[in-house]
């Protein structure tokens, strides 16, 4: 994962019951209702909350219902079930009334309605998930929500921190520094105060959020702030609206307009406001958060609901009126200026001020065309109504029944879902680097972790989406020469690994996506596999002059060709060798067999760096037990030692990009062994025969070797499939869904990687994990009784079902299988399954049994020919 954050930490149980014990906080009134073992909360002021358990007392018999006091850090979206917090307003009339509502009544959208009520943003959007938590449309450019001064990674995190601004432009789930947060508005109500009415820094007027009052749906979010205003957003594609409230009526705000971002990265600026209606226009030039260059935004924001006393522009600590016009920069000493403009209001009627926030990347007109189009009416309602539907339409490909499991593990499922259609964004007719009339997306964030089963999650579940990204990845490479492994805000990020974006081509290939051009598709692959570039940092390959030599890339690797990161030699390898495996299955499916089988060969090269009599000690020198290890290798076949410990958790160096480097990225060579997916069976074989694989992946597991919060280790939970034993695949998903996996605001171990934790526990929950590249679907009883799967390319549905589930999941094992009625012994199932359709029917007993066990039964190999 891009330079994650938050690593380690304590998971805690569900629910805000444990939330609650790790805070240890008595601040505001909330209504509790027990189910199960899980406790849903939401604030509402003292006396609704007696009315309301009155109510439900008299309602639900079967759940313990009382009143306490409590700090609550996790909203719950308004549902029949459930309370709508007083914060929270549709639109509200001067008298309180409700002017329209998004309730969705029609019967026959109850379903999607039940998914969506069940996705909460605010999973993961604390202690290192990074999780974009505010409104935003799926895939959409604008993404606005309330910058907070502490871990602002995605703008927002339930850390306690204070709100610095509103913002409109993130990204969700990366790590390392912040992304983007440009030209966040800042609201006071300050009168003439010029003490009060703060200028400058924008931790100078940061300002506390009130407990409990955070509240988050897909394509909206609010909160209140300590100074009594109520915000709320709400999106459209390319611009968002805000709903700025107060009880007091009496105060005009000031609204500033701040010309910086979240990492504090802007290197010039310009701005002006209209004296007459108010418009800001302007835009700035910023660095990205994990690439090279620099990028420009655009923006143009309108206000409705108050007139207009003054505007202005302010620089530093300093604000006046007698200029409408700024341009800022860096200058010569590369001081930070902190410089914007005002607008300052009469008090607006009933309290409320509407803002409208265009944005673009190609001109100030084009972000003001855009909210224009988008939003002619400021109708805060309409705009949240259309996203709520937006979302809502997301939700019809998939039906549970949760067979009694509990409504955190249904919010865990279908919240995962929810984060693969943040990111990558839709800047279609937003690129300024070339014109064209493909599909362009950016936020590729980045593919070493997406690859492995967010791309492969789209194949199953929005492949038209799939189809656009992949050609927007195809422009890339005709205009700028490589396929990208990394791409954010305009500008190249830096590879991590591989030409990782070889996979989700061969994977998409293998999988019958259409409306790509496989030929243009196939000769980008090849691109990468056999050209080097310049600064192959930053897409495609290095060293190919030694894989193609050596087959492996040599320790401190002579690279005369180009420049990038020279270490990173073993993964580096590893993942080569996966993306020829990939290069070679779209060369079988195109007939180019002399290419299909020098790819393969290639594919093998893993080997090269496998060392059978290495050895593996703890630090105090107590053996492993284990014997064969990769290593790194120089050029001229001698071996350099490395730890085979050394990366993995438990050691007090973190291997990222530029943290530590060593040859393996971010994970130990203990994990990295494991990374051989195009040929299970031979690493099998080498590491001494299927109960020594077995062996060594429990230890690896059950040793803190792993970090489950960093995607290299997903696979390694199901790799139990290839050594004939598919019950631990399933036994070893419990141990971490819901510990390290679940629905509170820490909900996951790690960065969630534009989606790729989501897709995750999607697929996990499911029943079925992707083998990225292949058309291999790994086996495992899902967390429900039922999960189907509806194609949108046939429109038919795909079942797994459990026979003899239990919510207790004493019944892990799968005793056999039918398919359609008929027997089935596979302990994995092709693409096909859900391009057809059908009911896989899994009886489950407590004991592991024998199917899937047979040679013939285990999931393909190339050293067995493919099977």
């Amino acid at each position: 994962m891009a330079l994650k954050s938050g690593r380690h930490r304590q998971q805690f149980g569900r629910g805000a019951s444990a939330l609650r014990r790790h805070h240890g906080a008595d601040v505001l009134l909330a209504v509790e209702v027990e189910e199960e073992e899980e406790e849903d909360v939401v604030v509402v002021s003292e006396d609704l909350a007696r009315n309301e358990a009155s109510r439900l007392g008299r309602h639900r018999r079967n759940n313990h219902i009382h009143i306490t006091s409590h700090l609550a850090l996790r909203s719950i979206p308004p549902s029949p079930t459930h309370l709508h917090p007083v914060t929270q307003s549709t639109q509200l009339g001067c008298d309180g009334a409700i002017l329209s509502s998004s309730d969705a009544s029609d019967a026959s959208v109850v379903q999607q309605e039940h998914n969506y009520q069940l996705v909460d943003p605010l999973i993961a959007s604390y202690n290192g998930g990074n999780v974009f938590a505010g409104a935003t449309l799926p895939f959409g450019m604008a993404k606005s929500v309330a910058d907070v001064s502490g871990q602002n990674t995605a703008g927002f995190s339930y850390d306690g921190s204070n709100v610095t601004g509103f913002s409109a432009l993130h990204d969700s789930g990366t790590g390392g520094q912040p992304s983007m947060g440009n030209f966040p508005l800042s609201v006071q109500y300050c009168d003439d105060d010029k003490i009060a009415c703060k200028y400058g820094p924008k931790l100078d007027r940061a300002v506390d959020v009130v407990n409990g009052t955070v509240q988050a749906q897909p394509g909206y979010f609010s909160l209140k702030l300590a100074n009594g205003m109520v915000m709320e957003t709400t999106t459209t594609e390319h611009t968002a609206l805000y709903h700025f409230s107060t009880e007091d009526a009496q105060s005009g705000p000031l609204v500033l307009l701040d010309l910086t971002d979240l990492q504090d990265s802007r290197q010039n600026a310009t701005v002006s406001v209209d004296p007459n209606t108010g418009r800001i226009m302007g835009n700035g030039t910023f660095l990205p958060s994990f690439g090279v260059g620099s990028y420009q935004s655009y923006f143009c924001i309108d206000f409705q609901g108050a007139d207009i006393r003054d505007t202005g522009i302010w620089v530093n600590d300093r604000a006046g009126s007698g200029q409408k016009d700024l341009f800022v920069n860096r200058g010569y000493s590369l001081f930070y200026i902190q410089a914007g403009a005002f607008v300052r209001f009469q008090s607006p009627q009933c309290g409320n001020l509407t803002a409208r926030v265009g944005l673009s990347f190609m001109s100030t007109q084009q972000a003001c065309g855009n909210a224009e189009r988008e939003i002619p009416d400021f109708d805060f309602s309409r705009v949240r109504t259309a996203a709520a539907d937006a979302w809502k339409s997301k939700f019809t490909g998939v039906t549970i029944e949760p067979g009694g499991a509990s409504t955190s593990l249904q919010k865990t499922f279908f919240t995962g879902i929810y984060r693969t259609m943040i990111s990558p964004q839709n800047y279609t007719g937003e690129n300024p680097l070339w014109q064209s009339s493909e599909p362009y997306f950016e936020s590729f964030y980045c593919i070493w972790d997406s690859f492995r089963t967010a791309f492969p999650f789209l194949v199953v579940y929005q492949p038209d989406v799939l189809s656009q990204l992949i050609r927007s990845l195809l422009d890339t490479y005709v205009h700028l020469g490589w396929l990208p492994d990394c791409r954010m805000q305009l500008c190249k990020g830096y590879s991590q690994g591989g030409s990782n974006a070889d996979v989700v081509i061969g994977d998409a290939y293998v999988k019958s996506l259409s409306g790509v051009d496989w030929d243009l598709a196939y000769k980008a692959i090849v691109n990468d596999a056999e050209n080097e570039p310049f600064d192959w940092g930053v897409n495609g390959r290095g060293g190919l002059v030694s894989w193609k030599q050596y087959g492996y890339i040599p320790f401190q690797d002579y690279d005369y060709l180009g420049f990038g990161p020279s270490f990173h030699s073993i993964s580096r390898t590893l993942e080569y060798a996966y993306d020829d495996f990939a290069v070679a299955q779209v060369a079988r499916g195109l007939g180019r067999e002399t290419d299909y089988e020098k790819y393969l060969e290639r594919s093998a090269n893993w080997q090269n760096l496998y060392k059978a009599d290495q050895t593996s000690f703890w630090p105090n020198g107590t053996d492993t037990g284990f014997v064969g290890f990769l290593q790194p290798r120089f050029a001229n076949g001698t071996w350099r030692f490395q730890d085979p410990m050394e990366c993995s958790p438990l050691d007090s160096k973190f291997c990222s990009y530029s943290s530590n480097p060593r040859e393996t990225f971010e994970s130990a060579i203990w994990e990295y062994v494991f990374f051989v997916p195009q040929d299970q069976a031979g690493l099998i074989r080498a590491v001494g025969g299927p109960d020594n694989f077995v062996r060594r992946l429990d230890y690896l597991h059950e040793s803190g070797l792993l970090d489950i919060g960093n995607e290299p280790s997903e696979l390694t939970c199901f790799q139990y499939h290839y050594a004939g034993r598919p019950g631990l695949s399933a036994k070893r998903l419990h141990t971490y869904i819901p510990s390290s996996f679940n629905s509170s605001i820490n909900g996951l171990p790690g960065n969630d990687d534009s989606g790729a934790q989501g897709s995750f526990l999607a697929f996990a929950m499911s029943g079925m994990f992707p083998v990225a590249g292949q058309s291999v679907y790994l086996i495992t009883p899902p967390f429900f009784e039922s999960v189907s799967w509806t194609s949108p390319v046939t429109g038919k549905a795909a079942t797994i079902r459990n026979v003899n589930f239990d919510v207790e999941y004493h019944n892990l094992y799968i005793q056999s299988a039918k398919l359609d009625g008929n027997e089935y012994n596979k302990s994995w199932i092709g693409h096909e399954f859900f391009l057809q359709g059908g009911v896989l029917e899994l009886t489950l007993g407590s004991e592991e049994s024998g199917w899937g066990t047979k040679e013939e039964d285990l999931p393909p190999s190339a050293s067995s020919g493919g099977r």
